[in-house]
């Protein structure tokens, strides 16, 4: 079994590893797959067809074997490595270890929000942004958006969603009113459009904050905190912490054969989120 630690705790070395593995993944051409895989698969609530991935009651099993199936691909080249989360509510500043340049880099210049240092800057030649909604070849960033500045969620904000004892409610997609998937993925809570998962992906800005996001690598950072938060929303409610829906739905109900119950396979893997309620059968757990 193998440990996903803050990304505050790796030691040099272990950065080193990431990072090489990372850039090994780039140069293969397997990164930019996952990158179109995830745009493949980011379907709104307003399209008629399935969404597994976002505004979804899948969105935590899915991304849970997305990154699964990342780490997995980082691991053939180096078995050592491990995908770190990073704590937002802790580490929120663009000061953070997390953006040093001899980690994740910084935030992006005035203009262009092209990151100009750390492993993952286009002029250090490793990093060549190929699966993209727009022309740019180079990663970019507006940590914090000091233009409209915007903060990241708090213990608060993660402390409330814990509470809640529901996982997910109808209508099953950004407008649930009720339920923990939704008050972490962000959708409409409170009249605000952009909560918990969503604020992170907005904070960080650039890339981030469309379809295309895990070409920034910190998307992976992210995903593996918000999974450390479906884990520890599950131990707080043992005996209620079930998937919903459980059963198909009726096909009078709007969002048959749009969303995927507990039981019915979610693409591209044909895995439905039954197998992916209990991360330890994966052989990973967090430090």
């Amino acid at each position: 079994m193998h440990i996903r630690k803050n990304q505050r705790n790796l030691t040099r070395d272990e950065k080193r590893r990431l990072i090489d593995a990372l850039l090994e993944l780039k140069r293969r051409g397997e990164y930019d797959e996952f990158v179109r895989t995830h745009g493949e698969f980011y379907v709104t609530d307003a399209e008629r067809r399935p969404r597994p991935a976002h505004m979804t009651p899948s969105f935590f099993p899915w991304h849970r074997l997305y990154l699964l199936e990342f780490e997995r691909a980082l691991q053939r080249i180096d078995p050592s490595v491990t995908v770190p989360y990073w704590d937002w509510t802790a580490d929120n500043t663009p000061s953070s270890p997390l953006w040093a340049d001899d980690f994740l880099g910084g935030t992006g210049r005035r203009g262009d929000l092209q990151v100009m240092d750390g492993p993952f800057a286009y002029r250090n030649g490793g990093w060549r942004i190929e699966a993209r909604i727009t022309d740019g070849r180079y990663l970019t960033r507006d940590l914090g958006r000091p233009a409209a500045p915007l903060s990241l969620p708090t213990r608060a904000d993660v402390e409330r969603a814990l509470r809640e004892p529901v996982y997910d409610a109808a209508p099953w997609n950004s407008t649930s009113r009720g339920g923990f998937r939704n008050l972490i993925e962000g959708w409409n809570i409170d009249g605000e459009r952009w909560r918990n998962h969503n604020r992170v992906h907005r904070w960080v800005g650039g890339l981030m904050t469309g379809a295309a996001s895990p070409n920034d690598p910190v998307f992976w950072l992210h995903h593996a905190f918000i999974d450390l938060l479906w884990v520890r929303w599950q131990r707080a409610h043992p005996r209620a912490a079930r998937y919903l829906p459980g059963t198909r739905l009726d096909g009078s109900d709007p969002q048959a054969g749009r969303i995927f119950t507990l039981d019915e396979p979610m693409p591209p893997w044909d895995a439905p989120p039954a197998a992916l309620l209990d991360h330890t059968r994966h052989d990973y757990r967090y430090a």
